[in-house]
């Protein structure tokens, strides 16, 4: 199975060593013309991922129809560009592996929803799970979902995409994959918060656990299943993100509780921090489902750059409730 790579970013071009590691060809596109010059040049995407030495089974293109030959793609570039760069792809019946994490604003539609739109004949599946490009692309040891209602379409993928480092896990939700990846980027935000305000380890822990409930609350609205919110693409990315300076959620989540703004945050960074895009998505399709996600809406204020000490004031001033309730 021949595999493309729509997105040339750092996580794009890891998946690409990943599916290299056999000495399959992998052809990378990116819209960046040096990123696309180096790989094939120096064989490393010196932008994006640099000091990975890439596969010479990697190759990269600038144009989406060389593309064409491919018997899958892997679709990673940013949730918000999803739409516009799938439908510039001739895709037919190729499967979609969806890589990207996040909510599409205006329609509130999962990566997959707009895939299935914009190529309604293609297969969907979603790659998702605790992953940190640079490990993934450095051989590190990593597991994922692969979530495809295709039960023999995903064994065929994550038979292709396994290697010595990398452990796909098959599920069936692909709902619940997609929700997951996105939720966490919002609440990775607010754990950067903690960390840069210097509120303490007893109130990210309480993040993350709070943030879990509210993850489970809208995925279970939305169709997702229990025990893929409490796996890898869930829980285990959640932790991973609330939890490491390389998280670029995080690393915004610092800069907002060090008192910077997020307008100058966003600026400066070279790739997206998916979840200050999602948040205000996830907020409104939160609200219109009946879903209280308290800890969402503070990360909503934050972004519009309310103070850190008000927001926090906010949450622990509200009612006291039972746990397991909404």
């Amino acid at each position: 199975m021949r595999i493309g790579v729509i997105g040339g970013g750092a996580w794009g071009t890891a998946l690409a060593q990943v599916a290299a590691h056999a000495g399959d060809p992998v052809l990378l596109w990116a819209r960046e013309a040096d990123v696309v010059a180096a790989i094939n040049q120096v064989h490393e995407n010196t932008l994006f991922l640099p000091g990975v030495r890439l596969s010479h089974d990697v190759s990269a293109t600038g144009s989406l129809s060389a593309l064409a030959a491919c018997e899958a793609l892997l679709v990673v570039v940013p949730a918000q560009h999803v739409r516009a760069v799938l439908a510039e792809a001739a895709v037919g019946r190729t499967p979609l592996v969806l890589c990207a994490k996040g909510i599409e604003a205006g329609t509130q539609l999962l990566v997959g929803e707009v895939a299935a739109q914009v190529h309604p004949g293609a297969p969907i599946a979603v790659l998702s799970g605790p992953t940190f490009a640079h490990e993934v692309a450095a051989g590190m040891p990593t597991a994922v979902t692969l979530a495809c209602a295709d039960a023999q379409l995903g064994a065929r993928l994550a038979e292709r995409l396994a290697g010595p480092a990398l452990r796909p896990y098959l599920s069936s939700d692909v709902i619940g994959a997609e929700i997951g990846g996105a939720v966490k980027n919002v609440l990775a935000i607010a754990c950067g918060v903690v960390e840069g305000a210097g509120l303490g380890q007893n109130a990210r822990a309480a993040l993350i656990a709070r943030g879990f409930a509210e993850m489970t609350r809208f995925g279970l609205a939305r169709g997702a299943r229990a025990e893929t919110l409490t796996g890898l693409s869930g829980l285990g990315d959640l932790v991973l993100t609330c939890s490491s300076t390389s998280s670029r959620n995080f690393s915004l989540g610092v800069g907002l509780g060090q008192g910077q703004a997020a307008t100058d945050l966003l600026a400066c960074k070279l790739s997206v921090a998916e979840g200050a895009f999602t948040a205000p998505v996830l907020q409104a399709a939160a609200r219109a489902a009946g879903v209280d996600m308290p800890v969402v809406d503070a990360v909503c204020a934050l972004l519009d750059g309310a103070p850190v000490r008000d927001v926090v004031g906010a949450l622990l001033a509200r009612p006291l409730r039972v746990e397991n309730r909404a």
